[in-house]
């Protein structure tokens, strides 16, 4: 590489739950530069999570990260041209995509569902990734199978 890597910013930590993923996930679902919106959507998504599973004995914020955590995929698929054939290599996700690409698709997911507001989409997406189901677990779930379908094309890995 010709030019050195970009240095990574540090993240300040959200004001209300004074963690830094709080603050990674809501960077990720703002639109337009409008952070203080998406960080009421989040915290209104928080609460209507706490609403909806009052007999769990963790806090909405657990229930956002173990969320988090079942839909965050441990393979992925890479396209690998090898002499005019395309295969489809499975390969370990880094650590910090892994992160990336679960709340990606948890942000993309809760914009799919059907609602009122974001808050609510978000909750309801949260709640069924906590339970694993909906959109973003399904989607890790098929991630899975492809890599799991390629399995042969493995040594194929750069």
């Amino acid at each position: 590489m010709r030019k050195s890597k970009p240095k990574k910013r540090i993240l300040l930590p959200d004001p209300k739950f004074n963690d830094t993923l709080v603050t990674r996930f809501v960077n990720d679902m703002m639109i337009s530069g409008k952070k203080n919106l998406s960080l009421k959507i989040f915290y209104d998504a928080l609460q209507l999570v706490e609403n909806r599973t009052k007999n769990a004995e963790k806090s909405p914020l657990e229930i956002w990260k173990k969320a988090l955590e079942n839909i965050t995929p441990q393979v992925e698929v890479k396209s690998r041209r090898v002499g005019g054939a395309t295969f489809q290599v499975p390969m370990e996700v880094r650590a910090d995509r892994k992160v990336s690409i679960s709340i990606k698709n948890m942000i993309l997911y809760a914009r799919k569902r059907g609602g009122k507001a974001m808050s609510d989409k978000l909750a309801a997406e949260i709640v069924a990734a906590y339970n694993e189901e909906g959109g973003a677990f399904k989607k890790k779930e098929d991630t899975h199978r492809m890599a799991d379908a390629n399995k042969a094309f493995a040594h194929f890995r750069f």
